[in-house]
């Protein structure tokens, strides 16, 4: 732990340097989204990554005594008993992960080509010039901006607050008291970050929030208050150590879900009153930008999947080497010639939380599944039909009780299966953001 928090504390206090100038993260962001200049871009793409050789001795000791942990308990490596402990097994993940690849790797290979031929116009290349600091993201886990999108318009004199409240009382889930106990607003001083934490288990859930009249508050908000009625719902007569979600990513796929409703086009006509030709447009650009956001993201979670993995097993081999292997062979990503340094340290969540990033796509695939079990069974619509879920007490009904109130009576598998009809799956994740 101390060695954890050693290294974690470098990360908190260092700055990389462009030239002799000292850089933060955000100035370093600010220059990959409107930077033209190729030199410029490189300088500040590897300021970026400047950490990772201040804490690669200590970051490689930490994996390492991980390992040595794990081992005097009887497991192969730190990887191994981290999912056991999560009640995950390797070779399942191995298998979706295997699917979710094989269902995006062509898609994703056309829509890359794509973005590559857009932005290297933007920087005056060639496509196959394009190298990691021409995205506008040091590690191409986001979507750059290359849309005409702005969905903050549409909130710009709403309540934020009052938006959230009505669209969870409308599908039978009233979060007034959870509301009403959270701190909502910016404040000097104050966590910038949003989180929502339950305090006793026995319905006192709350959220602290920084919002802005923009999109991105909406969205977290419906987010935020997603884990926070699953807190609420879960069945109060259970024994204590099971009033808790089925699993991390479980109760992650839950958020998601009403987290992406801001950017779903009926949920905005439905509650902003926009007109059906109004719709019809945001319908065509939102389709598009999720199409990208989403697979972006899937293929870098790949490249955080399989190194971990293959760290824990062997923190010994050429890590400088597997990193960029893995990058260029799920985000097609071109490796900066003659460079030979530890980039896949600069990742604080390698150091900050081991063995949890596929927690993350997880929670992705079963959002989609529940999206998707949602419109056909619960609502009856076909697969295809566009939907607002507003509005619709059956939403509600249906977590409450299918997901929500058993807690951690179920490993999560059975809970899954029991509340969609069938084993987790890559499949739903892929038509809802690559096939439609």
């Amino acid at each position: 732990v101390q060695k954890s928090t050693a290294v974690e504390s470098k990360f908190n206090t260092f700055r990389g340097k462009i030239g002799t100038k000292e850089v933060t993260n955000n100035q370093i962001l600010q220059i990959l989204r409107t930077e033209k200049n190729s030199q410029e871009r490189k300088a500040a793409w590897e300021a970026s990554k400047q950490i990772g050789p201040v804490v690669t001795p200590e970051l490689l000791e930490l994996v390492k005594l991980r390992n040595q942990a794990a081992r005097s308990l009887g497991f192969d490596n730190f990887y191994v008993m981290s999912l056991t402990l999560a009640e995950q097994d390797e070779d399942e993940l191995v298998t979706i992960f295997q699917q979710l690849e094989d269902l995006t790797n062509e898609p994703f290979r056309r829509l890359k080509a794509e973005l590559d031929s857009v932005l290297a116009k933007r920087y005056g290349i060639q496509p196959e010039e394009m190298r990691p600091w021409h995205y506008e993201d040091p590690f191409f886990q986001e979507a750059p901006k290359i849309g005409q999108i702005n969905l903050d318009r549409y909130f710009k004199n709403k309540d934020i607050v009052e938006l959230a409240r009505l669209y969870y009382r409308g599908i039978d889930l009233p979060a007034d008291d959870i509301l009403e106990h959270s701190d909502l607003f910016e404040k000097p001083g104050k966590d910038q970050h949003a989180y929502c934490t339950d305090i006793d288990r026995l319905g006192d859930v709350r959220i602290l929030a920084n919002i802005r009249h923009d999109e991105y508050w909406m969205s977290t908000m419906l987010h935020e208050l997603g884990h926070a009625v699953y807190d609420k719902y879960i069945d109060r007569d259970l024994p204590f150590l099971l009033r808790t979600p089925a699993h991390t990513f479980v109760t992650e796929a839950v958020a998601m879900f009403f987290g992406r409703l801001s950017r779903n086009p009926d949920w905005l006509q439905q509650m902003l009153n926009l007109d059906n030709a109004e719709r019809a447009k945001l319908a065509q650009e939102i389709k598009k930008d999720l199409q990208l956001q989403q697979l972006i993201f899937a293929r870098w979670c790949q490249v955080m999947f399989h190194f971990e993995r293959q760290l824990y097993e062997n923190p010994d081999q050429d890590l400088n080497k597997l990193w960029w292997d893995l990058v260029e062979k799920y985000q097609y990503v071109t490796r900066p010639t003659n460079r030979h340094q530890p980039d896949w340290a600069a990742k604080i969540h390698i150091c900050s939380a081991p063995v949890y990033y596929h927690n993350y796509m997880l929670g992705e695939m079963l959002a989609s599944q529940f999206y998707y079990y949602i419109l056909t069974k619960v609502l009856n619509l076909k697969p295809h039909e566009s939907v607002s879920f507003a509005n619709a007490p059956a939403i509600g009904h249906y977590f409450r009780y299918k997901v929500f109130a058993p807690g951690a009576k179920y490993i999560w598998r059975e809970l899954i299966k029991q509340a969609t009809g069938e084993p987790l799956t890559a499949r739903y994740f892929v038509r809802q953001f690559v096939s439609q």
